[in-house]
Parts: structure tokens; sequence; C-alpha cells
């Protein structure tokens, strides 16, 4: 089993607060994370997927009271939300009995918005981490190309072949368009959502343009802005926004969006090998995605990651501004192996003042690349801003 960066913020979380959340999409480790932890102390799980294990808890607070003294797990918690008042009870119970803290890890496919009911339940209560699939830290520098062109899910990270990893993506998709959203609620023809899903992935890293997306699917712009939100919060598409400090400049105001994992990105294109991947248009965005998410997915928490972009042609990729620190990193992302900076980025880096300026290359060595920029091969920048 490959490491997850996310284990040693579990245990402490464990260890601080009575219920701890673990986000992210299908499929990314949540649940092989959970037993994981769960096998270092006395715990019970409950996969509410199951019909058995769904029959179990026909009567929540007498089940769970039974399991007081360990650590319960609950799966797909969103397949059954209104266990967070029950859950809510039982922790303050438990509180007045003097046991505080690591009663409950629930694990759940979609975002906070859509937890919001764990939010005014179990507030003081709840503490939440996302798990994304993995990212070039956690893969290793030996699977990073392998990791650009399967994406980080597991399951097709390491599939015996990339056309199988391929056809484990595109069951993925699937699934997720016939099974899981509908699960969720909102009744959205899978087709179209297929098409937007596509549509930004041939778009990946672009400015979001709700309108021309809205005319190519032949709906209103709300309803392309609705579809944006449900991807946001199955945390499969990312919103990344423009930064606007106290600058005298004209800045762009929409944000850039991405497709999360490049493997479904890739896969929503029809790339299933690397040298279509590389003869492709999308291949520089696509190393750009995989590096915004891994530097991100690294960064401590509360780490703030914008875009930076004037109308006169200023950019910077990745603005990154860590906690307790006053101004942010500016990183500029290259795929090559010979990485040359623009004027853009030297003009971009004159208004925001950057506490560090550097390069993410596709190469192995780092290297001064000119004067206060440092080239860094993408895994050691992921291995070095982890504490930065």
């Amino acid at each position: 089993m490959i490491p997850r960066r996310l284990l040693p913020a579990l245990t402490t979380a464990l260890a601080e607060a009575p219920a701890v959340a673990i986000l992210g999409p299908r499929q990314a480790g949540k649940t092989t994370l959970a037993h994981e932890v769960a096998e270092t102390r006395p715990a019970v799980y409950i996969d509410l997927e199951s019909e058995a294990d769904r029959a179990k808890l026909s009567e929540p607070e007498l089940y769970l009271s039974q399991h007081a003294d360990k650590l319960v797990v609950l799966d797909e918690i969103q397949r059954t939300s209104q266990l967070f008042q029950t859950l809510r009870g039982l922790i303050d119970a438990g509180r007045r009995r003097g046991r505080r803290n690591g009663r409950f890890l629930v694990l759940g496919s979609a975002s906070i918005d859509l937890l919001r009911q764990s939010s005014e339940s179990l507030a003081g209560r709840i503490r939440y981490l996302e798990l994304a699939p993995l990212d070039a830290g956690e893969a290793g520098r030996k699977r990073l190309h392998t990791l650009w062109l399967r994406g980080g899910f597991p399951e097709s990270l390491l599939a015996a072949s990339d056309a199988a990893s391929l056809r484990w993506r595109t069951d993925f998709i699937r699934t997720y368009l016939e099974r899981d959203i509908p699960q969720l609620g909102p009744r959205i023809p899978a087709e179209t959502l297929r098409r937007l899903w596509t549509m930004l992935a041939h778009q990946q890293g672009g400015l979001l343009n709700a309108a021309a997306l809205a005319r190519a699917l032949a709906v209103d712009g709300k309803t392309v802005a609705a579809y944006l939100d449900l991807l946001v919060d199955l945390l499969l598409v990312r919103r990344l926004t423009p930064w606007h400090g106290n600058v005298r400049k004209r800045l762009v105001k929409s944000p850039k969006v991405y497709i999360r994992d490049c493997g479904l990105a890739h896969a929503l294109l029809g790339i299933g090998e690397r040298e279509a991947l590389l003869a492709h248009p999308v291949a520089g965005a696509s190393w750009e995605g995989l590096a915004i998410e891994s530097l991100i997915a690294a960064a401590p928490y509360g780490t703030e990651a914008h875009f930076f972009r004037t109308s006169a042609g200023a950019e910077v990729d990745l603005l990154l501004k860590f906690p307790g620190h006053r101004e942010p990193w500016a990183i500029e992302i290259k795929r090559g192996l010979a990485p040359k900076l623009e004027r853009s980025f030297h003009l971009a880096c004159e208004t925001v003042r950057p506490e560090r300026r550097l390069v993410v290359y596709g190469g192995n060595e780092r290297f001064h690349l000119a004067d206060g920029v440092e080239a860094v091969p993408l895994p050691d920048l992921v291995e070095e801003h982890s504490v930065p």
C-alpha cells in the first residue's frame, strides 16, 4: 500500500476531536486509510451502502451505544445524513462520561457543501480532512509519468496496463454519471453532465466562460453554474480563484477550471497512452493541473491557492500563501526539461512581490534559472513545501 500523507493529520485529529470526517471522491483511498487507522485501536466499520450494515442502524442510538468504547467508522455518510443528529447526542453523552475524542470517523464522497447537515448538527464536534487521489509526492518519482497519464486514483495508477487503467477510469466516470450523482438527489441528464465534464477537460486550466458553455449545451447560465457547483462539491473539479491583492492593476476576475484528476481528464478525452498524451494539445495544461493538485495537497492546512493574471498579460500559474507568511510563493509550471520564463512572469512578480519565485518543471535537477528564480522538479517541491 502506498503511504498517504494524510495519515499523521488523521491520527492527530482523532486524538483531538470526537468526530472526524474524511472527504474525497469515490475510490480515492478513504476506506483503505480508515481501515489502516482502525487496525491500531478497537474499532467497528459500517458501510452505509451495504443493506446489511444499514439494517444494523435501524435503531442507530441503540446500536452505536453498544460500541461507545470503540472508534466507529461510518463509510459513505452522505447516504444517511440524518445520522448526524444521533452522533451529536452520543458525543455529548460520551463527553459527560469522560470519553471526549476519537469516537467517530465518517467518510464521505461529497464536499462540505453537500455535508452541511454535519456542520449544523456537529458544530464544534467534528473536524474535516480532505483526501484527494494520489499526488506526485505520494506516488513517487518512479511513478511520476505513469501518474500523469493515469491519474492518482489507486486502482487506475496501479492497473496492470495503460489499457486496463483507461477502462477503469471510463467505468468510474459512467458510475458517477449513472448511479452516484442521481443518488445524491439532483435530476441531471447524465449525457448533459458528461458533455460539460468533457468540455471542461478540453479547456483544462482555462478561464471559466459559463456563457459559452451554456450555449454549447443549449441550457441557461444558471444551469451551467449549478452543474459546475455539483462537480466542485463532488471534489472532481477545482475552481482556482484569481488573486486580488492591493494592486492598481486591471486583474482577471474569472476563475480557472481544472478537472482535478488528470487521469479522468484524459479518459474524458479518450487519451489512453503516453504518446497520445504527448501529442495532444491538452498536454501542457494537464501537466499544470497535476502540479497544482500535488502542491495544494501537500500544503499545510490553511494555505490559500490562487493564480494571478492582469489584462495586460502579466501572469503566474500558481500563488501559494502559507499560514503565517505575509507574501505568497509564485510558482510557474513548465512541462519541458529546459524551462524558459516569459516576460509575463517577471511582470507579475514585480506586482505581487512574492516571497519565493519558483519554476516547477519535468526534469530531475534543481538549478537557478534566473536572478532570484529557481527551477525545481515537481516531486522535490512537493516534499519541500509540505512544511514551509
